[in-house]
């Protein structure tokens, strides 16, 4: 869980303690908030399960969905939307955890290899393929991130962490062999990322 986070509330209705001489001025009040927990909604509480990952950027955030392609119809189960600070965080605690479950159970069994005549789908043609209902096209914003594991799972809770409670977005679970995958993917991706804020050579 992240530290306190510091808030400035603008526009309170209430009278403030030590109001400002002009009643029309916003109030204005630092507050500390530190969230020790997370309320868990219970439209997230069952967790969603997945089988692949998409990550995409735009210079103000990343978009992970989370697919499920095992049964039909294929579908984005889950659509989290991070900031490049939080998606640092993601990473660094993603292998963190990842080295835990090797030192308990050793590494992560592989994936199959894909048959080697097996055209891997582009980004358009896998939005052709799973489906997204409507509700969860703009997805759910996080800035912070719980993991942790199984022998046999890995799962994420993805928070949202606003005054004056924090509370799981989303919640994740993947097969241990999907997330050696899933972090060289959020690398990937964030390598990306940063290569076009550096400027260009001169």
């Amino acid at each position: 869980m992240s530290p306190a986070r510091h808030a400035t509330i603008r526009g309170v209705s209430e009278t403030p303690t030590n109001p400002p001489s002009d009643s029309n001025e916003p109030v204005s009040e630092k507050l500390t908030h530190t969230p020790v927990g997370a309320r868990v909604p219970d439209r997230v509480a069952a967790g969603i399960y997945s089988t692949g990952q998409v990550v995409l950027d735009s210079p103000k955030e990343f978009i992970i969905d989370f697919l499920q392609g095992m049964t039909r119809p294929f579908r984005v189960n889950a659509r989290v939307v991070i900031a490049p600070g939080t998606m640092t965080e993601l990473i660094t605690a993603l292998k963190d955890n990842l080295q835990k479950y090797t030192d308990a159970f050793g590494p992560p069994p592989p994936l199959p290899q894909r048959p080697p005549n097996e055209r891997r789908l582009g980004i358009a043609e896998i939005y052709e393929n799973f489906k997204i209902s409507d509700d969860m096209l703009s997805g759910s914003y996080a800035n912070s991130v719980l993991i942790g594991h199984s022998p046999s799972e890995f799962f994420f809770d993805f928070i949202t962490g606003f005054f004056p409670t924090a509370a799981v977005s989303a919640r994740v679970f993947l097969a241990v062999p999907v997330v050696p995958r899933f972090l060289s993917t959020l690398e990937g991706a964030y390598l990306q990322y940063a290569s076009r804020l550096k400027p260009p050579n001169t």
